[in-house]
């Protein structure tokens, strides 16, 4: 009996690491980040249900450097999901598929994500 060596699976020692595998990764992590930012915004409306103390705690929480930093980081994440999202409905319609464009859109998205959690939390919160 003759052993056939059988086919390796491809991985990413073999494929090229792309900004499209890169954004789909970031799209699953920040479907994730959303849980979690989701979360702290029901701990938010929680807390002004059960009066002004315990939403003053939680402001006072949200509104240091560090929950900013997170507040920011869910804004980006939900942009950046949401963006991920209409790039897939548009290639669910075999569109924008050719290499130059996936990257394209992959590099719009990025973009897009950054510029318009900018746009608004200069807008909403750093311009009163």
């Amino acid at each position: 009996m003759t052993v056939r060596s059988r086919p390796l699976s491809p991985h990413l020692q073999i494929y090229r690491f792309t900004i499209t595998m890169a954004m789909s990764i970031i799209h699953r992590a920040t479907g994730i980040a959303n849980y979690v930012g989701t979360a702290l915004l029901v701990l938010w409306l929680a807390a002004a249900a059960w009066g002004a103390e315990p939403l003053n705690l939680v402001n006072a929480i949200y509104g240091s450097w560090f929950g900013q930093l997170v507040l920011f980081g869910y804004t980006w994440s939900l942009f950046h999901h949401m963006l991920g999202g209409l790039r897939h409905f548009v290639w669910d319609f075999a569109e924008m598929m050719e290499p130059g464009q996936r990257e394209a859109m992959a590099w719009a998205t990025l973009a897009a994500s950054i510029v318009l959690t900018l746009l608004v939390w200069t807008v909403f919160v750093w311009v009163r």
